[in-house]
């Protein structure tokens, strides 16, 4: 015979006292567990939202990130009017030889500094980017040391308000505007005309190539022509699946994440065997009238388990709720694929809030086992002459 859930809830709900201490310490490490792990999905979700399926990314084999690849004029020269690639209303090639270089910036509130990746651009970059839009001033002029700043990096770096100038490889630059990358990776960059960034920082070399061509076959014999020329070492893929691949930096966070809520569920567990144990005591007579009722032992282990799961899956809800309001904030680290500075926001996703709960409900159930096997031991007799 197995006892109602009800009897299981009403028992968490009585001695209140001894499980709210307990709920509090569930509540506090799954408020951790997800916030951690939220930094790691809003990294991942910054670059899985980043690029446009029609386009592809080309960049020098072996490298990467578009920080530590070079493309030559030359090779720019022999790609840009392939017959493959697509273009634009006003008949020019959807093509763009982009330079990104990093920079060591100051921080709002005199912070220190920290490395800023600078994107030279052209105006057919901006066209095969309609992520980005303008959100403040105009865009920059080519010629004219003027730059674009990410709004976001706008809130974490000094001097990034439209027509505030700042100095980077010894030129001084005006932030001709701010724009937009709506959430994804190019939020946490600079824009300039890409010439002018070769000159400032003496690079004879493009950084990265980025090109959209007129169809899926067409995409495919593109790859085939750069694949049987010599004179092209480079790797080309679309640039959904590249910015996808720059995940790396959420990988240590996600580590970091399980190591604490691993240390601290410790406590946790600990903080659920003491309230059960204490419950098992203060029930040793009503644990004998149930055995006399006809309750089996592993009917007992089992109503004692359930209401450490019920403990803890509150705990875990209420955790979930600690943490939601930092859902959709900006934040930075550092990127470890290009050693910059990347903006993100903490991402709470239905599936990483139902992970907090199912690790809360797994912690009550090992910090309650125990105490269950107790009680399903008391000898009947002994039970009922309890005070």
């Amino acid at each position: 015979m197995a006892l109602p859930l009800t009897y299981n809830l009403r028992n968490v709900f009585v001695r209140w006292r001894a499980t709210a201490a307990t709920i509090f310490g569930v509540a506090l490490v799954v408020a951790v567990f997800v916030l951690v792990q939220a930094l790691a999905v809003g990294l991942e979700k910054a670059s899985q939202n980043t690029g446009d399926p029609r386009n592809l990314m080309i960049v020098r084999k072996g490298s990467t990130a578009e920080s530590s690849s070079q493309v030559s004029r030359q090779q720019f020269q022999t790609l840009e009017y392939l017959p493959q690639i697509a273009r634009n209303a006003n008949g020019q090639p959807l093509v763009s030889a982009d330079v990104v270089v990093l920079v060591s910036l100051p921080r709002r509130e005199s912070k220190g500094e920290a490395n800023v990746s600078m994107r030279g651009i052209t105006a057919i970059g901006m066209e095969l980017r309609p992520q980005v839009s303008l959100a403040a001033g105009r865009w920059f002029a080519p010629s004219k040391r003027e730059v674009v700043v990410s709004k976001k990096l706008a809130e974490r770096f000094a001097n990034f308000s439209p027509g505030e100038k700042f100095k980077t490889g010894g030129h001084e630059l005006t932030v001709a505007g701010q724009f937009d990358g709506h959430n994804t990776a190019f939020d946490s960059e600079i824009w300039m005309d890409a010439d002018e960034a070769r000159s400032i920082f003496d690079r004879d070399n493009y950084s990265s190539i980025l090109v959209r061509t007129t169809g899926t076959n067409a995409a495919a014999e593109f790859l085939r022509r750069i694949e049987s020329d010599k004179r092209l070492p480079l790797r080309v893929e679309a640039e959904t699946k590249y910015y996808s691949e720059q995940t790396s930096t959420a990988l240590p966070i996600k580590i970091l994440g399980d190591f604490l809520a691993t240390a601290m569920s410790i406590g946790a567990i600990f903080a659920a065997m003491n309230t059960m144990y204490a419950s098992v005591g203060a029930r040793t007579r009503e644990i004998g009238t149930l055995r006399v009722l006809g309750f089996r032992r592993r009917t007992i282990l089992a109503g004692f388990i359930i209401e450490g799961a019920m403990l803890a899956g509150i705990g875990g809800g209420l955790g979930c709720l600690l943490a939601l309001p930092l859902h959709g904030y900006s934040t930075g680290t550092l990127s470890f694929n290009t050693f910059s500075e990347v903006v993100f926001q903490f991402r709470i996703t239905p599936w990483l809030a139902a992970k907090g709960i199912i690790f809360a409900v797994v912690v009550g159930i090992v910090g309650s086992l125990l105490p269950a096997i107790r009680a399903s031991r008391l000898p009947v007799i002994a039970a009922l002459k309890a005070v």
